[in-house]
């Protein structure tokens, strides 16, 4: 049967004339050079580990002349990284005696390792000496002017990436001592340097030590030491050299940007930048590299840009040595300080000259042109010795090349002593809204070409942050441009689908169409608010634009009238004339927005939406079902004031008005389109001095002991803990703490029951010191507190709650594991807790374990849960729900909570709807209640007559009840006839006192029974205040603040609300965070910092988060922000690397053991539950197939592998048709399709696959789809019973060479896994072999097990080395395509005869696969917009192909 026909011809002629810009298979496996060399001197396919010779001839003859020939072409530095040069051949045969060549070959494969993000210093590892040889030999030929240029650029990237990885022991070792104190004594003067060391004591004496351990060592000793301490200063020296050379090459510039880089990431961090911010101060690094010809060219824009962003670290405000940042008056206290400096020595040296300098205040002397002034009446002697005097460098040595004339010596005391913005400031600065300019810019254009190649003028989220303040100025910045980055590529694609042209009036007019945007006329300007007091923009402008929808299908005016108060549109001025001028070249400049042909971009909020009449449409999908919906809209909208001043002050100055010339409204989805409230609350924050908590501040910012913040070195840890339902019984209290002494309580003497209370007994932790060392000691295990903890155990009966079955408490059934269990303690207790969770291993049961245990231990308490995805928060609530926790106590916000598989609603409303629903049903009882006390009244009218009820009638009943009960002559008898509510409870289970029950036990049944109604009037009590607050608003938000104590959202959600929850006085004490490795860092941030300080001290008390760091990253779109910038990078992954002590939970029960074992590898101690290997699901064969997991080898289909018709669109047809011949003979079989999801590695293949789906099985009957088809990134987190994976790929392995991506593909399936790839791509691949030795040790043709029916009797281990009954090897896509087909008809013969059907040829539409079938493919935009495409095209017109 033909696939469907999407795709037009000239994207697959697109596809196949590309140029292949990575290595291929061929180049790999081929007969290329490199492979030849690989397969002679270090693959070679003899057996036997023999010692590796490295030939220096090979080395220099065969790999270095070829690289250098080819200017090291990166893709030749892949191919060889590709065929494991590094790990297999170079660092095996290197020694202390081997060839520059060698050495330089090691450090140009790390650098590619690096830029590919592949696990690089492990390779290392094993052999520390040599390692630090190689180093020291690296930073030697860094300072060797012998090299080239483009050589000692590589040498350098390599040690930017050893500064990176800090993480490292070794690498750690290697670095240190080149930005220790010792590198100053390179300072200019020795004056200088006394000046610095007198600032702290703890300076002097790390100096004294250096000067100790210098005159200690020998000679040789000494020479490294001298060498180590020299380095950077050289090195530096050299830059300076380079900015001042007269003759520039493209080399020259690539390695004075990389070493801007380099020196920024230096500053970056407190550990290197605390003596090496000085050294670059003395060097004036700032002021010479401003004044060189190399800035000053016009060509060097990147350059300019990075001296921005190093200024930026230079002088942040932030005292070098203790770590602490200054708040704003310390810095300016510190600004004035040092023009205090300056006056008294103006005064005393130069008082003829500047007494006015002297005599001013500083407001009038910290400005560049002012001071400028002032200094100009010195002749350039005087500027010398006014900078000598005030401990400036005024000579550098000759090999520099810097000449301190008059204007160098102007620009250092300029740049010295003027004031600058702080980051707080910049950050006020910062416009969130985008224009055409700001999505324009050329630094945010560079990231489009982004390739590692050279560097970006960005900030990085590193292993340690500089402050609080820091993290955030950088997380404000990357996340503002990854946003306007993703806007300008919607707005471009806009614009591409549109086809703006002219008419010959001049008009433009859009010949295309597309569902996110619509031409609109121009806006009208309602309202310009005048501006508020001590402001100078307006404080709100308001317009108004009209929206014709007669053109558009019903679901696309759905979404337009989806459109809610406070979302982002766009408001863009197109001319198509502009576009063609830019097109054809015309004009002097031709930005990116004229190629496009944009004019104007401003960004305005959605005010309301009016219908025709100029009627607010309050409920869009009740408005466009109704009868008088009209096809005509209004949309007022809130216009950025800032840039309607600006734009209006261009208008003051005779040039157009932007809004003139508005004739497009552009749109994006909801979950793309979150940008203005994060960034707000990013930049609140920001901007504020809301500290994290004090316990957690240090490993926050990647310092002091990694332990410092778990709970055994907390003050406040609890010693006594209710584990309530945690354990089972005795054997598993006691299997659950191995290597710890469990004593009995003094009242039992033998082992008993739940409930246990665990009291500690271990000594008390020690106070943490008041003076933190910033230094990072990673080297040093956290100290044990006591050798063998010690557990003393109490019970206690649990209450009697009433006599209703729902009064009886929901318990725990799960038998958690000893890791469970430490997990679960951590968690409870106060501190930090890491838990990783390998796939199947039960995180969500352990987190849903703590947040009971908190609930039940500390009722004052509020916890604060997060997940990444509305999908795992809800799976996490629907768990909670499903604990012993009050259900008023519960609530979900944010849009996910829809999706709620629960019987409650627990949104806000939906919490207050249940809150008067649960006051109606008291209310009743009440009623009830007082019918059977004989008391008159309307008692059940109000929570408030029902609390007075209760204090005049049912207390002092009780009351007089109890007296009966304490008096020790009543009989049982005598207290259940005293009973005073016996017509109340007739309708609860009888008989409410059995007849057997001796006196204690009737005492529990009527406290129970008192119970339920206490509670009764507890809730009540809480119902209260919503009988008297009026607006839902105010309903909802006390809800928020005072009555739920476990509120769940998602990242998303808290980022964007952040201020206004904070706003409310919203406090809370712990937060749990589930996908916390799935998470970006600010988003796992903001969760910490939502609530408002309680006497400058944050309340927060636990965080717990969980996640796997071995799985996939937050999901980052662009490659510049995602590598460069570390934009992936979550706050889990980074504690995991600084070494915070984690609880690994070390047993899976979701796969089998044999799938499981596919993924085992990256998770050392990682086993089984029992139930994995014991129960039938796990032991029976899968029907139809003779292994429970195969790798099938897919060759190419009609000779075509992968293709690739857009860029990262990437499709393999014969693949596809593969994994839905397999889906069709397991649905003929009769597996269910809900328990079959098919996956894949691209979404291009995904596309493919519904396609071929869609034309084979969604319209047969006995087919069906299956749950779902997606890619591997979308299905982390979820499982099924069988899984179907494409790997799509056949020129290269990808990027599931990051082996995150392949643990989560191989980790979905329970029973059955079944993957279709090239095996020749996959199996040559050094990163994954320890996955696909074990794929691979099976046939690569799929097997069956011709002639049984789902589910299988077989089992499996009992096959184990024989063969299947009806064993059946199917050569190929045809084969297996011909078999289905065969079973089909005979399938649809045997539904015929069964419902007795004449014969008919029904199959004739059902035709195998064919060789020559015509292959067709899939484009990008029907993945993105699916059906709705097809829709779209009907009802608009004919969407240009792509």
């Amino acid at each position: 049967m033909p696939t469907a026909k999407r795709l037009k011809s000239s994207a697959k002629a697109r596809a196949r004339d590309k140029p292949p810009a990575r290595p291929t298979v061929a180049d790999l496996e081929g007969e290329s050079e490199f492979a030849r060399l690989a397969k002679r001197h270090w693959l070679k396919t003899s057996k036997g580990a023999a010692k590796i010779k490295v030939k220096n001839d090979v080395l220099k003859k065969d790999i270095w002349d070829v690289l250098e020939k080819d200017a090291f072409a990166y893709k030749s530095l892949l191919v060889l990284e590709g065929l494991q040069t590094l790990e297999s051949y170079l660092w095996p045969g290197y020694s202390e005696d081997s060839s520059n060549f060698h050495v330089l070959l090691i450090a140009l494969l790390t650098v590619v390792k690096a830029r590919e993000k592949l696990e690089t210093w492990s390779i290392f590892e094993d052999r520390p000496a040599e390692f630090s040889s190689l180093f020291s030999r690296v930073l030697s030929m860094s300072l060797d002017h012998t090299l080239s240029l483009s050589v000692r650029t590589h040498l350098l990237n390599f040690i930017i990436f050893a500064f990176q990885s800090l993480d490292w022991t070794s690498v750690r070792k290697e670095c240190a001592p080149l930005v220790s104190i010792a590198i100053w004594h390179n300072l200019s003067s020795d004056a200088k340097r006394e000046t610095k060391l007198s600032q702290t004591p703890q300076l002097k004496k790390s100096w004294k030590a250096a000067g100790k351990r210098y005159d200690s060592a020998d000679d040789a000793t000494k020479a490294r030491l001298r060498f180590e301490r020299a380095w950077l200063y050289t090195l530096t020296l050299d830059f300076l050299r380079l900015l001042y050379e007269e003759k520039r090459t493209p080399d020259d510039v690539l390695y004075c940007e990389r070493f801007v880089e380099f020196i920024s990431d230096l500053l970056s961090q407190l550990p290197t930048r605390r003596y090496v911010n000085t050294l670059l101060q003395d060097l004036h690094i700032l002021p010479a590299l401003r004044l060189s010809p190399l800035f000053n060219d016009e060509t060097n824009a990147l350059l300019r840009d990075q001296y921005a962003l190093l200024s930026h670290y230079v002088h942040f405000s932030i005292d070098d040595q203790t770590g602490s940042q200054h708040s704003r008056t310390e810095a300016y206290d510190r600004h004035c300080a040092e023009l205090g400096k300056l006056q008294r020595v103006a005064l005393r040296h130069f008082k003829e000259k500047l007494t006015v300098l002297a005599l001013s205040n500083y407001g009038s002397i910290d400005k560049r042109n002012e001071l400028e002034n002032l200094l100009e009446v010195l002749t350039d002697d005087e500027l010398a010795q006014i900078a000598s005097l005030l401990q400036l460098r005024t000579e550098y040595p000759e090999s520099a090349k810097v000449v301190l004339d008059r204007k160098f010596l102007m620009e250092v005391l300029l740049s010295t002593f003027e004031k600058r913005k702080t980051f707080q400031e910049t950050a006020q600065d910062f416009n969130i809204f985008p224009t055409e300019e700001s999505l324009f810019d050329p630094s945010l254009l560079r990231t489009d070409d982004y390739d590692g190649s050279r560097p970006l003028a960005l900030p990085k989220l590193k292993l340690q942050y500089l402050s609080v303040g820091d993290f955030l100025w950088r997380a404000l910045v990357l996340y503002r441009c990854e946003s306007f980055y993703g806007i300008r590529k919607d707005i471009s694609d806009v614009l591409r689908r549109l086809r703006p042209e002219t008419r010959q009036s001049g008009e433009t007019f859009f010949a295309g169409s597309t569902r996110m945007a619509l031409p609109i006329p121009r806006p009208s300007i309602l309202e310009v608010v005048p501006p508020l007091v001590g402001d100078d923009k307006p404080s709100a402008v308001r317009a108004e634009i009209s929206l014709d929808f007669r053109r558009l299908g019903d679901r696309v005016r759905r979404e337009w009238d989806s459109l809610r108060p406070d979302d982002v549109v766009f408001l863009v001025a197109v001319d198509a004339a502009v576009q063609t001028a830019a097109t054809n070249g015309v004009g002097k400049t031709v930005t990116e927005s004229n190629k496009l042909g944009i004019i104007t971009v401003r960004t305005a909020e959605v005010a309301q939406i009016l219908d025709d009449k100029g009627k607010s449409i309050r409920d869009p999908s009740a408005y466009f079902n109704g009868p008088n919906r009209s096809p005509s809209r209004k949309l007022q909208l809130r216009i950025d004031p800032r840039m309607y001043k600006e734009d209006m002050e261009q208008v003051s100055k005779g040039k157009p008005d932007v809004y003139e010339r508005i004739n497009l409204i552009v749109r994006r989805s909801g979950r793309e389109n979150n940008f203005k409230p994060v960034l707000e609350s990013i930049r609140t924050l920001t901007l504020s001095e809301i500290p994290l908590a004090s316990w957690l501040h240090e490993n926050f910012l990647g310092y002091g002991d990694p332990a410092g913040a778990t709970y055994k070195h907390l003050p406040n840890r609890a010693s006594k803990i209710d584990f309530r339902d945690t354990f089972l019984d005795w054997q598993h209290l006691v299997a659950s703490l191995p290597g710890k002494t469990i004593e009995p309580g003094s009242d039992v003497t033998s082992s008993f029951g739940p409930p246990y209370v665990l009291e500690s007994i271990d000594k008390p932790p020690e106070e943490i010191s008041s003076q933190a060392s910033k230094k990072r000691r990673r080297d040093k295990e956290p100290s044990m507190l006591a050798e063998i903890e010690t557990y003393k155990v109490s019970t206690y009966k649990p209450p009697n709650l009433g006599p209703y079955p729902v009064d009886a408490p929901k318990l725990n059934a799960v038998r958690f594991t000893s890791a469970q269990i430490e997990a679960i303690i951590s968690g409870t207790q106060p501190g930090l807790t890491v838990i990783v969770g390998p796939p199947g291993t039960g995180k969500t049961d352990v987190a849903t374990q703590i947040i009971n245990n908190i609930y039940h231990n500390f009722p004052e308490q509020r916890t604060l849960l997060i997940a990444h995805s509305n999908q795992a928060l809800n799976q996490l609530f629907t768990k909670i729900v499903a604990l012993d926790i009050d259900e008023r106590h519960l609530l979900r916000l944010g849009h996910g909570e829809e999706e709620l598989d629960t019987e409650g609603n627990f949104s806000k409303h939906g919490r207050v709807e249940s809150f008067l629903e649960i006051r109606d049903r008291y209310l009743q009882e009440v009623n009830r209640l007082a019918a059977s006390m004989g008391a008159p009244g309307a008692h059940g009218n109000s929570a408030e007559t029902a609390g007075y009820f209760n204090s005049v009638y049912v207390q002092p009943a009780w009351v007089k009840f109890t007296e009966i009960i304490n008096d020790s002559s009543s009989s049982a008898a005598d207290i259940i006839q005293a009973f005073p509510f016996h017509n109340f409870f007739s309708n609860a289970p009888q008989p409410l006192f059995p007849t057997e029950d001796d006196r204690p036990g009737v005492v529990d049944i009527a406290e129970g029974c008192y119970r339920h109604i206490s509670k009764m009037f507890l809730e009540l009590e809480d119902v209260q205040p919503f009988e008297i607050l009026r607006r839902d608003r105010d309903k909802a938000n006390y809800l928020l603040t005072n009555e739920a104590r476990i509120i769940a959202m998602t990242s998303t959600h808290a980022a964007m609300r952040r201020s206004e929850i904070a706003s409310l006085g919203f406090h809370y004490d712990n937060v749990v965070m589930e996908e916390a490795a799935q998470i970006t860092e600010i988003e796992n941030f903001i969760p910490l910092a939502m609530q408002k300080p309680k006497d400058g001290q944050m309340a927060l008390q636990r965080v717990v988060l969980c996640g796997d760091h071995y799985q996939n990253s937050p999901v980052i779109q662009s490659l510049a922000f995602r590598h460069y910038a570390n934009l992936e990078q979550s706050l889990f992954s980074r504690l995991v690397r600084l070494g915070i002590p984690v609880i690994t939970l070390d047993q899976q029960g979701r796969a089998r053991p044999s799938i499981a074992a596919l993924y085992q590898w990256r998770y050392p101690n990682l086993g089984n539950l029992p139930h994995v290997e014991s129960l039938p699901e796990f032991q029976t064969a899968n029907a139809g197939f003779k292994y429970d997991y195969q790798f099938i080898n897919v060759p190419d289909y009609k000779g075509r592998g992968e293709v690739e018709p857009t860029p990262h669109f990437i499709q393999n047809i014969g693949e596809a048709e593969y994994a839905v011949a397999l889906y069709q003979y397991m649905r003929l079989l009769g597996y269910p399709a809900s328990k079959i999801s098919i996956l894949t590695t691209y979404a291009g293949q995904r596309a493919l696959v519904k396609d071929v789906l869609a034309f084979r099985c969604e319209n047969e009957a006995i087919f069906g789809m299956p749950k779902i088809v997606t890619t591997v990134d979308k299905y982390q987190g979820e499982q099924n019973d069988y899984i179907i994976l494409s790997l799509t790929r056949t020129s290269r392995v990808g990027y599931l060479r990051d082996i995150r991506r392949l643990t989560v593909a191989l980790s979905r399936a329970r029973l059955g896994l079944y993957i279709v790839g090239r095996r020749e791509v996959f199996e040559a691949c050094y990163e994954l072999r320890s996955a696909f030795d074990l794929l691979l040790s099976r046939p690569d043709k799929l097997v069956l097990s011709t002639g049984e029916m789902w589910p299988s009797s077989r089992i499996l281990f009992e096959e184990d080395g024989k063969a299947a009954p009806n064993e059946a090897v199917m050569e190929g896509v045809e084969h297996l395509g011909q078999f289905v087909y065969q079973m089909t008809v005979s399938k649809v013969k045997q539904l015929r005869t069964e419902q007795g059907l004449p014969d008919e040829d029904e199959a004739s539409e059902l035709k195998p696969i064919r060789a020559e079938d015509e292959v067709q493919y899939v484009d990008a935009a029907s993945d993105e917009e699916d059906e709705e495409q097809e829709e779209i095209k009907q009802e608009l017109g004919d969407i240009p192909e792509e």
